[in-house]
């Protein structure tokens, strides 16, 4: 017996958008523009007008191979009225690609249309399977007339390039004014995209734009361009710069910011500046707020460069930053670029019931991204119904449609900035449920026989017994009471089978395809049912969960596809086809072929004055096919332009490249070719620089020799070349031989060296070359062999000239004689002092085989004396003598008095020091001071004499006096000290009899001094003193008068100071002096 059950008609399934023309509807909201490089067909970079300069300049020329004539249909110049609409249209050829072309469309030379799209540009494309031909199309609708201007449209595959220069001419009213950047996002007028601020066009008589350009700030250059009409921006800033004035220098800033800065999402930037005063403070601001210092912010100060680093740059970041010195300041903008946000796991296609839930979900490489959902070219959003459902995961991204009817068919399409995905939806209708029937049915085979049955149950069933090939054909079912009926087919079953002329796992039989290209396996079966295919690779069954595989049987075929093929797709597939009647297995062997991987770096083997000779090895995968050569391509160092050297595949792995500069640097790279194509580049070899050797070593000789050493020398190579000298090696072999040996391991960079462990008594030739990056010149030898042995030699003292005369040096003063000496063999050497042995625990002797050294850490006074050096071998000598003399501070003087006092003046006299430190006295220094102060002056310097004259004194105040030695060392280190006591003492004096006589002191004390004067040891009562001696003291000068002297009479007076203190008695002063009386004749 057999169920019947009929299904509803199944509407037919949308087009494939890749061909069909999208609907006519336009987004509710213009995606937002992509802020770095796309993956996708219609994507590029968005570039920033406030960084003009710096985009210009980083817009390098394309270095891939020469153009190639891609496309098949160049798109040409158009004309549109103010309003229309109008297409560009270009057709690239994909028989001869290995995967898809890369389409671009520019305005101007540099600005990218990709993120463009929106209300006034839309950029399709199409792939026509037959002819293997793409086509893109660039629509502008309802253009302005600030959409004129020259176009570009570039295509490239692989390595392939081609590009193609039109022009859009639209004709119209030109007096209109550019509107912000709101409503009309997706339009061309790009200008309007800078600045958030309408800008209306001048309507005043012409101006002059350069004039308003040298005034303007780089930021606002490239809207001016387009506000006036100016398309070749490059040209317009090389003009720009030949009309500016030089900026004024500042002051504070050595080198300011560059205009803009540019920074990838993540990445970390650094800011320099060199600022004039090394110890100048900075301050650094973003957007007016001052930054401090973080683990995301690092300030730097190296001399007079100041930095500011930023790490893992985030959208915050970009603002605008200050510098500061003071009142000056330099302003920079730094504009983060987001990277491209990839797909990384593809839609998948979906069947479903109607009235079921629909999950469409994707994987992103970043969170948070900005995605964009689509069905048929039109983008959903949420609406009242809630029919579509948003779902954000952390990267995966989940589009929800409840409740699923037939208008929900089609292709729906998620969006990135990097990238795109494509799925496609089908809702089937739901199966027709019989109830039971109360009631007969006339069930009929081929309309010739009618029987009528009662069922009561809610199966009815028709049952044929002893089933024969002529009971095949059409039964139908009619309801009693019902407008309709069911209708079955009766067949007889047929088992299944696979129609294959490749199965096996031969090479004839295997099944080459290309990475990167869809791998599509449509296997033939017939079967009666259809058959149920299952496809498996190894225990692994693939279903369309897997992601890139695609598998669907239609009827007579089982397709199975592979979207981008990879190295681990390859391996044996195998398809089983099953259905009641059996089943029947097929192994389909497939190889992935690809380029081969790139080689390693190639190794520089040597290099030449113009040439060098590169090797590398085969690269670890070949890509499935042989190689069959390489191509190589070279470049200057500081260069960004890769130079192919060969055009044809080279097949060996080592090459000479030619034509090179000298002492220019170069780097070297290699491409591994096969039948599939090139593979990618090798990573660049070390930096080399085509040079020639230097000249040979010039004046080469024998310096010394011993019996088991000799000593060599030379001068530089005459000409050395481009390339630094690296060094000379030496090498000697035995005369006859040629067998060279190295005198020792590397190089040495000077020009003398000493060779040891040579063969005593053999004849020896040496020779030395010089290496530079090149590697050794021609090598400079000895006109003859040398034969290894010693050459006696007399022994000679070179006594240096400042030892000739007498070594002077202080007391703690580090004594090192170097007395240089020749003779062979090595002669022994003996120090002494006055003809005795010297102090090993004060004096270190060292002796090598040219020189002796006599060292004393601390000289002291002892180690003066006459040294002599003597050196000899055998009964052959030479003598040398140092003398030494250590000198030191002299002592103090002796016995300073005063020799007389009169009026303002005293006479000094002293006797020199007993120790004058071992060298002469040079002087003394005379210093006085007066008791009120104590202050001392200097009276002489480098007095010379033992005895000197103070003048200058004041009458009535008590001095003191001092005095240095002085020698070649300095001063003693304690003075000589006066010992009088009165300030001006009593001075013997001789008079005339019968004449008066007066003596004067001074004298000093407190409390009031009393004096008393003592005649011939007699004190004299006050009483006495009125008849012939009298006393007169007025502030502190005594004055004694004598009267009427007498001849013959000798009086002696002496004065007795004291201070009555306490009722004692005190005596500070005792001086005494004599005075004569003489007759007239005297």
């Amino acid at each position: 017996f057999f169920t019947v059950a009929v299904k509803e008609a199944q509407k037919a399934v949308s087009p494939d958008p890749a061909i069909a023309e999208p609907k006519p509807e336009e987004p509710k909201e213009a995606p937002p523009a992509p802020t770095g490089s796309s993956a996708s067909d219609t994507s590029g970079t968005v570039s920033d007008g406030s960084a003009t300069e710096g985009l210009l300049e980083s817009h390098q020329p394309d270095t891939r191979q020469d153009l190639t004539g891609l496309f098949t249909e160049k798109p040409q110049s158009g004309e549109v009225n103010v309003g229309e609409n109008i297409t560009f249209v270009a057709r690239v050829c994909g028989e001869s690609l290995l995967k898809k072309p890369t389409v671009k469309w520019f305005k101007g030379k540099w600005m990218d249309l990709a993120s463009k799209s929106g209300k006034h540009l839309q950029l399709k494309e199409h792939y026509d399977r037959n002819s293997k031909v793409y086509t893109f199309e660039m629509h502008i609708i309802a253009a302005k007339a600030n959409f004129a201007g020259a176009y570009r449209c570039e295509v490239s595959s692989r390595d392939k390039f081609d590009s193609c220069n039109f022009d859009l001419v639209v004709h119209g009213n030109k007096n209109n004014y550019i509107t912000d950047a709101g409503e009309d996002s997706g339009e061309l007028d790009f200008s309007a995209l800078l600045k958030k601020r309408a800008v209306h066009v001048s309507t005043e008589p012409e101006v002059d734009v350069w004039e308003i350009l040298q005034k303007a700030p780089p930021s606002a250059y490239e809207k001016i361009a387009f506000q006036y009409g100016i398309t070749d921006l490059r040209g317009m800033l090389k003009r720009l710069k030949k009309m500016k004035k030089e900026e004024k220098k500042s002051a504070a800033f050595l080198r300011k910011l560059d205009p803009a800065y540019q920074v990838e999402k993540g990445h970390k930037i650094k800011l320099q500046i060199e600022v004039a005063n090394p110890d100048a403070e900075v301050k650094w601001l973003k957007n007016g707020q001052e930054i401090h210092p973080t683990g995301r912010y690092i300030f730097e100060s190296v001399g007079n460069k100041r930095f500011l680093t930023i790490n893992n740059c985030t959208l915050a970041d970009d603002a605008a930053y200050t510098c500061m010195i003071g009142d000056e300041k330099t302003v920079t903008e730094l504009f983060v670029k987001e990277p491209p946000v990839l797909i990384v796991r593809n839609l998948e296609d979906q069947m479903v019931m109607k009235g079921e839930r629909v999950e469409f979900e994707c994987e992103v490489s970043e969170e948070g991204a900005q995605i964009k959902w689509e069905k048929d070219g039109v983008e959903l959003t949420r609406d009242e119904s809630f029919k579509y459902r948003f779902k954000k995961d952390g990267c995966k991204h989940v589009l929800i449609i409840n409740d699923v009817t037939k208008e929900d068919c089609g292709h729906y399409r998620v969006k990135t900035n990097g990238g795109q995905s494509l799925a496609e939806l089908m809702v089937q209708g739901k199966y027709l449920n019989l109830e039971s029937f109360k009631s007969s049915y006339i069930c009929s085979h081929r309309g010739f026989q009618i029987f009528t049955f009662l069922f009561i149950f809610r199966i009815h069933k028709l049952t044929i017994d002893e089933v024969k090939p002529e009971d095949e054909g059409d039964y139908t079912f009619v309801p009693e009471g019902y407008a309709f009926n069911l209708s079955a087919k009766l067949n007889f079953l047929d088992p299944p089978k696979i129609h294959l002329d490749c199965m096996g796992r031969t090479a004839e039989s295997t099944i080459l395809v290309v990475a990167g290209n869809k791998l599509r396996l449509d296997v033939p079966i017939t079967g009666d049912p259809a058959p149920t295919v299952v496809w498996t690779k190894g225990e692994k069954v693939l279903t369309d969960s897997d992601g890139r595989v695609h598998v669907e049987s239609t009827k007579g075929h089982c397709i199975f596809t592979i979207e981008g093929a990879e190295r681990q797709d390859e391996g044996v597939y195998s398809v089983i086809v099953r259905n009641p009647a059996g089943e029947d297995t097929a192994d389909i062997n497939v190889k992935v072929v690809d380029v081969p991987d790139p080689p390693e770096a190639p190794r520089i083997l040597s290099v030449g004055e113009d040439s060098c000779i590169v090797q590398w090895d085969s690269p670890l995968f070949d890509g499935g096919q042989p190689v069959i050569g390489y191509v190589l391509e070279r470049k200057k160092r500081k260069s960004y332009r890769w130079m192919r050297l060969n055009f044809d595949p080279y097949k060996e792995t080592t090459y000479e490249a030619k034509r090179m500069i000298e002492g220019v640097a170069y780097e070297m790279r290699v491409y591994a070719v096969n039948t599939i194509g090139m593979s990618r580049p090798s990573a660049a070899s070390q930096p080399f620089v085509p040079v020639a050797p230097t000249s040979e070593p010039t004046g080469l000789c024998v310096d010394d020799i011993s019996d088991t050493t000799i000593s060599l020398k030379w001068r530089a190579p005459e000409r050395i070349g481009s390339a630094e000298l690296e060094g000379y090696g030496v090498e000697y072999c035995k005369e006859g031989s040629d067998e060279w040996i190295p005198a020792f391991s590397g190089l040495t960079e000077r020009t003398t060296v000493i060779v040891h462990d040579l063969p005593t008594g053999e004849k020896m030739q040496f020779r030395v070359r010089a290496y530079n990056m090149a590697g050794p010149s021609l090598p400079a030898t000895l006109q003859q062999a040398v034969t290894i042995r010693e050459i006696m030699q007399r022994p000679k003292i070179w006594l240096p000239r400042n030892l000739r005369q007498t070594l002077i040096k202080k007391v703690g003063e580090m004594i090192n004689l170097v007395i240089p000496f020749q003779g062979k063999p090595r002669p022994q050497v003996t120090w002494t002092k006055n003809d005795e042995p010297l102090d090993p625990k004060q004096v270190s002797i060292r002796n090598s085989d040219t020189d002796t050294i006599l060292f004393i850490r601390r000289s002291e006074r002892k180690d003066s004396g006459k040294y002599e050096v003597q050196v000899q071998i055998e009964n052959v000598e030479d003598r040398a003598s140092v003398n030494i003399q250590i000198v030191d501070l002299p002592g103090p003087p002796q016995n300073l008095k005063v020799i007389d006092v009169w009026g303002f003046n005293v006479a000094l006299e002293w006797k020199p020091p007993k120790d004058n430190g071992n060298c002469d006295i040079t002087g003394y220094t005379i210093q006085k001071a007066d008791k009120k102060t104590m202050e001392w002056y200097n009276v002489y310097e480098q007095y010379r004499r033992t005895n000197c004259v103070v003048s200058d004194l004041i009458m009535g105040n008590e001095y003191v006096f001092r005095v240095y030695a002085m020698n070649m060392v300095g001063l003693s280190p304690e003075p000589c000290l006066s010992k009088d006591s009165f300030t001006h003492p009593l001075v013997s004096r001789s008079v005339i009899a019968g004449y008066n006589a007066t003596l004067s002191c001074s004298v000093r004390g407190i409390p009031k001094v009393s004096t008393f004067i003592y005649a011939c040891s007699a004190i004299l009562e006050n009483k006495s003193l009125n008849c012939k001696i009298k006393k007169i003291t007025v502030k502190g000068i005594v004055h004694i008068k004598i009267k009427m002297s007498f001849q013959t009479r000798k009086t002696q007076t002496q004065i007795k100071i004291f201070l009555m203190k306490f009722k004692s008695f005190l005596t500070l002063h005792r001086k005494q002096r004599n005075y004569h009386v003489q007759g007239p004749e005297t």
